[in-house]
């Protein structure tokens, strides 16, 4: 166990351990320079829980910043009113600013802004980018969806005060402001399909097999919603099919090893390593552990 996570700390431990070949870390920066300074000839390589970890992260940003690509294929609501109209004015002041040769930080500063939110609408290369799906949080009126569905269809001009009373007859607990709330969101549309960002995101991220029928079809339709989506998927399934491919080169006898094995069939995830013979590798985790493990190989991966 290291006593903290700076680089002088590890690099003096790694300088007393100048045996080790593979350096497996997550994404530091101070772990990656100490790594250079005590071990230039070490390979640094990512585990395959931070590979897996950036990709999902990666694919959330892109999905959130084409919300207004996938939320037209669902008729599902963006963000309207103030709110978007100072995002889309902010988006115009990142932009503008900088094609004046104000920097960043600058603008920051002009903005009243932090540089990190900034940067954010600076890498958006459109307004729309900056739109997203709005996020509900669950309500209580969520298990009624679908009788208030099936009565707005039956009955479009159903008065709301009766829809509450039959909910409310089913066990709902709720007041009548909330079944507002809710209908006025569009939630209770039987025309209307909300989908959050994070789980449109999970179900790229999810082996086609393991959806459902309705989903994948669901999918088919959002991915194509834009070519930005369509790449994203095709990444995706890219991804995958190298992890497959690496599952099946790692043949090694031990007990860690197999186990790692049946997670890449599992999840798509990716091991990193290199050498024949035996290969001594540091893993680094997010507490500042440090474990030195020899890994016996009978064969040599590829990546």
């Amino acid at each position: 166990m290291l006593p903290d996570r700076t680089a002088v700390t590890l690099e003096a431990w790694l300088r007393e351990h100048p045996g080790i070949d593979v350096v497996c870390r997550d994404g530091s920066a101070t772990y990656a320079e100490a790594i250079r300074r005590a071990l230039p000839r070490a390979t640094q390589a990512g585990d395959r829980w931070h590979l897996w970890h950036n990709l999902c992260e990666a694919v959330l940003s892109e999905v959130k910043a084409h919300s207004t690509c996938w939320a037209a294929v669902l008729d599902a609501p963006i963000y309207e009113g103030p709110r978007a109209q100072t995002t889309l004015e902010r988006w115009h002041q990142a932009h503008g600013l900088p094609d004046q040769g104000v920097g960043l930080l600058e603008c920051a500063r002009r903005l009243e802004l932090a540089l990190n939110t900034v940067k954010r609408y600076a890498r958006a290369d459109r307004p729309e980018h900056m739109l997203r799906v709005p996020k509900y949080r669950a309500s209580l009126v969520e298990p009624y969806r679908e009788h208030l569905r099936k009565r707005r269809a039956e009955e479009p001009g159903v008065p709301v005060r009766h829809l509450f009373e039959e909910i409310k007859a089913l066990g709902f607990t709720g007041c009548l402001n909330l079944l507002h709330k809710y209908i006025n969101q569009g939630r209770a549309d039987p025309d209307r399909s909300h989908i959050s960002p994070r789980r449109l995101a999970r179900m790229l991220l999810t082996r086609p097999d393991n959806l459902k029928a309705e989903y994948r079809d669901l999918l088919a339709r959002l991915t194509a919603a834009c070519h930005e989506m369509t790449q994203l998927a095709a990444c995706i399934r890219d991804f995958a099919e190298l992890a497959a491919e690496l599952a099946e080169r790692i043949d090694v006898p031990a007990p860690h090893f197999s186990r790692a094995r049946r997670e890449l069939e599992a999840d798509g995830w990716l091991e990193h390593t290199h050498n024949e013979g035996q290969v001594k590798f540091f893993r680094l985790g997010g507490k500042a552990t440090g474990r030195e493990v020899v890994v016996p190989l009978r064969s040599r991966p590829t990546v």
